[in-house]
């Protein structure tokens, strides 16, 4: 069994089957369903070529139209990421052209995916029956270290910046090297502050947890983690530690927690890690329902949100096997006992309420002369 600090939640009465799909549709109506992370971009740049024609048919990856709709997505954070072994203006040609695949796919399917970059544009979106499509940088190695590219990105709607992906960067430590600078470095710290001037949201997913520290020290602006989960249940070095998650209360920052197998399932991280002889052990909902509430029970009920990360990884637990499964988890959360009120604040209310609290410094896009230069 994994281990974990905090036990399940017992609900205070059985909940049948049709009281929590009942309590799932009441959250629906009071909030969108808002994931923080898909790299459905990056798979269509690996196996499409970049085409954006034909994902309106059933498609053999995690994401597509017919399963987005049945998932009852509303929002979505399209990663758009290139692996931070490519360096200096490659890395910076690889995001624009990531950030040209999402454009292009709510060109081609205008009646699906409108392109967002507010709070207001998420709802206005939900309102005419569009999945409101933003954008987030994975990983600050495609700045190629300059404010300038940054500026850039946040101009073309880039909503947050992921500070690091598996390696370090220059100025910030990620969760998964070898710590070479103690967190952030002086550089680092005023990325944050320029973040934080053009509205951006700075991203701690995958960052050391003296990284997290030092942003959470820094940043007057909430936080998010667009897919982690919790060190608290499963012990892997991309889980956020519990002395991480209770500083997003003061912060009013957000950890949306993620499917990946590896991260739920300290079984399944073994086998990963390891020769992989024999079957995959079984990661299931009830598992990812897991991370949900411990991440409740430490940071908070308005601290909480999903991302999935789907098409960025090869499996997922079962009944989570595409973006069609975010029902089946709130389900799930619904039969331990979750109101529709708290289902809601998971789904979407939170990030959409860390959107707002950023928004007007994003509308200005860092148009001033001040912040850091190159």
């Amino acid at each position: 069994m994994n281990a974990r600090s905090t036990p399940p939640s017992t609900p205070a009465h059985s909940v049948s089957g049709a009281e929590a799909q009942a309590a799932v549709d009441a959250a629906l109506e009071l909030a969108p369903l808002i994931d923080g992370h898909n790299d459905w971009a990056w798979e269509c740049r690996e196996n499409r070529g970049y085409s954006v024609e034909g994902l309106d048919a059933k498609l053999d990856t995690d994401t597509d139209i017919d399963r987005l709709r049945a998932g009852r997505v509303a929002g979505q954070f399209w990663s758009v990421y290139v692996e931070d072994t490519l360096e200096g203006p490659s890395a910076v040609q690889g995001t624009l052209e990531q950030i040209d695949w999402v454009y292009r796919l709510a060109a081609r399917y205008p009646d699906t995916f409108a392109i967002v970059t507010s709070a207001a544009g998420v709802e206005a979106a939900r309102a005419d029956g569009r999945i409101a499509s933003l954008l987030g940088a994975e990983g600050a190695h495609c700045l190629n270290d300059s404010p300038g590219v940054l500026r850039m990105l946040a101009r073309l709607g880039v909503r947050y910046l992921t500070l690091t992906h598996v390696h370090n960067t220059s100025w910030a430590d990620s969760g998964t090297d070898e710590p070479v600078h103690g967190g952030l470095t002086a550089r680092g710290v005023e990325y944050i502050r320029e973040l934080n001037r053009l509205g951006m949201l700075v991203d701690l997913s995958h960052v050391s947890p003296a990284t997290a520290h030092a942003a959470l020290d820094v940043s007057s602006a909430p936080v998010i983690f667009s897919h982690s989960c919790c060190h608290g249940v499963t012990a892997h070095p991309r889980n956020v530690p519990d002395d991480v998650l209770a500083r997003l209360a003061g912060n009013d920052g957000v950890l949306m927690v993620t499917f990946v197998p590896q991260f739920v399932s300290a079984e399944y991280a073994a086998w990963f890690d390891g020769d992989q002889g024999g079957p995959a052990p079984r990661v299931t909902l009830a598992q990812v329902a897991d991370h949900v509430e411990h991440a409740r029970a430490v940071a908070g009920i308005r601290h909480i949100g999903l991302g999935g990360d789907f098409d960025g990884t090869d499996e997922f637990p079962e009944q989570l096997e595409g973006v069609d499964g975010y029902p089946a988890l709130l389900v799930e959360l619904a039969g331990r006992g979750w109101s529709a009120a708290d289902l809601a604040a998971l789904a979407g209310a939170n990030v959409l309420r860390v959107l707002r609290a950023t928004d007007v410094a994003f509308a200005g896009g860092g148009s001033t002369t001040t912040g850091l230069t190159v």
